[in-house]
């Protein structure tokens, strides 16, 4: 099974959105979600692997309708945060700063809020898109362009480099167990640019290019 970035998803009662995400945990090996945007709203989805019937001429297809996907968990929260902001007033002639307003003008304290969105990515997990950008212990190599994953137990069987990395341009075969951590949309890997480059190549089929 196939599980495509940036593809068409169906829902059981048509089109709901495309995959944004996956969600992978390194130590297990294994894809645990996809994340699904919604097309209306927009809003990102995590969706559980095991909800995935099949990939068919590169669209993805979840055994869920589309009010259904909209009760599952949002993938960026949006928290609030208060602030105390001080305001001032009174009769300017007394000096420009707060400092020389008192004792002539008293504070008015509001309570203001900034947003704050965050991922939602379980622990000891790692969240990764397509063009994911891969550094090995000593460099860039390439971007993340899909994963191909055993549907019997949703174990990961590759992650694959494609373009942009300094294998000549080839399908590059990569362990998820060589993913150290990531940031800032990045996956750094435990393997240097030389164990990656020996690493075997694999011929994967794109029907949705």
């Amino acid at each position: 099974m196939e599980i495509p970035l940036n593809a068409p998803v169906e829902c059981t009662d048509g089109v709901c959105g495309s995959s944004k995400y996956v969600l992978v945990n390194p130590v297990k090996e294994e894809v645990t979600h996809v994340v699904v945007k919604e097309t209306s709203s927009k809003t990102e989805y995590i969706v559980p692997l095991e909800l995935i019937s099949q990939t068919v001429a590169g669209t993805i297809q979840i055994r869920c309708s589309k009010k259904e996907l909209e009760q599952k968990d949002q993938f960026v929260q949006t928290s609030f945060i208060p602030e105390q902001v001080q305001h001032y007033g009174g009769n300017p002639g007394y000096g420009r700063g707060t400092f020389f307003y008192f004792p002539y003008v008293q504070p008015d304290k509001t309570t203001e809020y900034h947003t704050m969105e965050e991922k939602q990515v379980p622990p000891g997990e790692v969240a990764m898109f397509r063009g994911t950008k891969v550094e090995a212990s000593d460099g860039y190599i390439g971007r993340v362009d899909e994963f191909v994953v055993d549907p019997k137990n949703c174990n990961i069987t590759h992650l694959v480099m494609r373009e942009g990395h300094f294998l000549k341009k080839r399908d590059v075969i990569i362990p998820l167990s060589a993913i150290g951590h990531s940031h800032d949309d990045s996956v750094f890997l435990k393997l240097n640019k030389k164990q990656v480059e020996a690493l075997p190549t694999f011929p994967v089929k794109r029907r949705w290019l």
